[in-house]
């Protein structure tokens, strides 16, 4: 096994370039010079203020640098990946702090025997140069029953210590009144965390194998074991696991938490859960806790204090009264703090009713053309359906492979729809009707461009059912899909097979300007016989073979112009994002327009 890949450039030097990219970023923070110490860079802001500082080792960003500004934390010290800074800058971060002329220094320390020593040798040290000096020690881990002698972990519950103890030190609080009030908050603050996958410190294998579909519950933030190995379930399964377990009273490192308590919780992304998890993850720990009787007052939700890459999920809770979320609550300039709602989350209704729909759009009336638009209809989806898995082998080529299950989710919407309503008679409406249907179900960017054309085609079928509007509206659809898709016919796209059938379409508005009646109201005007049969000619104009025979060609020059994608360089849609080489198949968008022609002119009584 090789150490797992990463985007570094040493790693030896990966930490002190990190903090250099942290400080240089941010415009008001410093580096001390010689030390992995990162200040505030307004420090004479801090004069005859308590002073903050936290730290340890590195890997666990946004911690603990990005959690310095006014309202947090004054100074923090970083250590190597995964270990505790040396007591040397901790002393030289807290010598700065004194020359900026603070009132005293809290020291924040996680519950680690590195950091408490490394912590507590500096300021002891510091403390004999005349330093006023605390520390508080957070311990919030609830995997362990039974503790060890060396007591719970310090996870990402300390973030909510660095919160409020920066409120306090804001307000201008001394230090014996912040050490205390802290102090009695952290009794009431609890983390579990659960990890899908181990991390790897820079340059190391991982820190422990985990099985494919297997999760570890209670493991720390530098990949030490945790409390027991099980499959990996549903998030509202996790959740309810993880929440149990907080707050079990048989455990001596339980939470302590009833129906009616208040509680902040945080949802922290220990480091390679994509967002979309996270979210899912959120929405299960809120509705849990909520089912349980507890108010969810405040969430955090995102990446607090990470293990490098760990695939997991730790989930703090803070018992909050009203005093808890006003320090909570205080403003902060910290960097990697939230920007959050003052709203308490349980009691809170966030789901809007949509508009009412438009009468006009529910009211509809059948017609002469409504039993050939429902056979129409019903063949195309009997046609894609039958596709489906020759679009899905198509799209597999240049796309996602979904082309035809996409078309297929539109097929049957419009088969379920069509076993429960009329099809009006009125084309405009039932254009209408399908747009909303195909960008409701089809999604994609398949369906946006069916429901653009159907929606731009509709506008012209409202008043007009002859051919001519029908040749028109095809030609505003197909409009539509390029400007707003941005792809045009040579692109490999649905186009090279519509836009050539909308052309040979057009041959049906070639009907003589003002219609028939015009050519009639002619003749009658004309004073001799000779010329009015003459202008009554013009009634035979229509083209050779009749509206079907155009209808044919349509149909054929769109089952040639999807063939034809075979040996073009796709210029739009994802196929673009693939070498020309690897694509030699035709578009499924394209096959997938001259398969609907061909079954609405069959329907019509083309041949096959």
């Amino acid at each position: 096994m090789k150490p797992q890949q990463k985007l570094l450039n040493s790693v030896d030097r990966c930490v002190d370039e990190a903090l250099e990219g942290i400080v240089s970023s941010s415009g008001c923070l410093s580096l001390l010079r010689g030390h992995r110490v990162v200040v505030r860079a307004d420090l004479e802001a801090l004069k005859g203020r308590v002073a903050l500082l936290s730290g340890g080792g590195s890997g666990h960003e946004p911690a603990h640098a990005g959690y310095i500004g006014s309202g947090m934390l004054s100074a923090a010290v970083a250590g190597g990946v995964f270990a505790s800074p040396p007591p040397a800058s901790v002393l030289a971060a807290i010598l700065s702090l004194r020359d900026a002329g603070v009132s005293g220094v809290l020291l924040i320390v996680k519950n680690y025997t590195g950091d408490r020593l490394n912590f507590g040798l500096a300021a002891e040290q510091a403390r004999n140069r005349g330093v006023a000096i605390e520390m508080v020690i957070v311990a919030d881990d609830c995997a362990f029953d039974q503790p060890s002698k060396a007591g719970r972990r310090g996870l990402c519950g300390t973030v909510f210590v660095h919160k409020l103890a920066g409120a306090l030190a804001e307000e201008g609080c001394p230090l014996d009144e912040i050490v205390s009030k802290v102090t009695e908050a952290v009794k009431g603050i609890g983390t579990l965390g659960v990890s899908l996958s181990p991390c790897s410190v820079p340059g190391c294998l991982p820190s422990f194998d985990l099985p494919v579909g297997e999760m570890e519950l209670g493991l720390g933030i530098h990949g030490e074991p945790g409390i027991k190995r099980s499959k990996v379930t549903s998030a509202d399964e996790v959740v309810k696991t993880m929440v149990d377990h907080m707050t079990n009273p048989a455990s001596q490192s339980h939470l302590s938490l009833k129906s009616g308590d208040s509680v902040v919780l945080c949802v922290n992304n220990l480091g390679a859960l994509s967002c979309l998890e996270i979210s899912v993850v959120t929405r299960s720990a809120i509705r849990y806790l909520e089912g349980r009787g507890v108010r969810v007052a405040r969430v955090m939700s995102g990446s607090f204090m990470t293990s490098l890459e760990m695939a997991g999920v730790s989930l703090s809770m803070m018992r909050a009264d009203q005093e808890i979320l006003r320090l909570f609550d205080a403003k902060t300039t910290a960097s990697a703090w939230p920007n959050l709602s003052t709203v308490c989350i349980s009691g809170t209704s966030y789901i809007l009713d949509p508009p009412a729909k438009d009468m006009q759009e529910t009211s509809h009336t059948e017609g002469p053309l409504s039993d050939v638009m429902r056979k129409a209809l019903e063949a195309v989806c009997s046609s894609l359906l039958q596709r489906q898995e020759e679009l899905n082998s198509l799209d597999r080529a240049s796309g996602d492979g979904d082309c035809g299950n996409t078309h297929a989710q539109a097929a049957k919407a419009i088969q379920e729809w069509l076993l429960s309503h009329i099809v009006p008679g009125c084309p405009g409406q039932l254009l209408s009707t399908l747009a909303g249907l195909v960008q409701e179900r089809m999604g994609g960017s398949s369906g946006a461009l069916y429901s653009l054309f159907l929606t731009a085609a509709a506008a012209l079928l409202k008043d007009r059912s002859d051919p001519a509007a029908w040749a028109n509206a095809m030609h505003a659809g197909t409009d539509a899909m390029r400007w707003y898709g941005g792809a045009d016919p040579g692109d490999r796209t649905m186009l090279d097979a519509l836009c050539p059938a909308v052309e040979e379409l057009r041959r049906l508005t070639t009907s003589p300007p003002g219609g028939h009646m015009a050519i009639l109201q002619a003749a009658v005007e004309l004073d001799a016989l000779c010329p009015a049969v003459e202008e009554l000619r013009r009634l035979t104009t229509s083209p050779p073979g009749g509206h079907m025979a155009i209808l044919q060609a349509a149909v054929e020059k769109a089952e040639l112009g999807a063939e034809s994608t075979r040996d073009l360089t796709a210029r739009a849609g994802r196929a673009s994002y693939i070498a020309t080489v690897h694509v030699t198949l035709p578009d499924p968008g394209a096959v997938a327009i001259a398969a609907i022609l061909r079954a609405v002119f069959e329907t019509l009584g083309g041949q096959k």
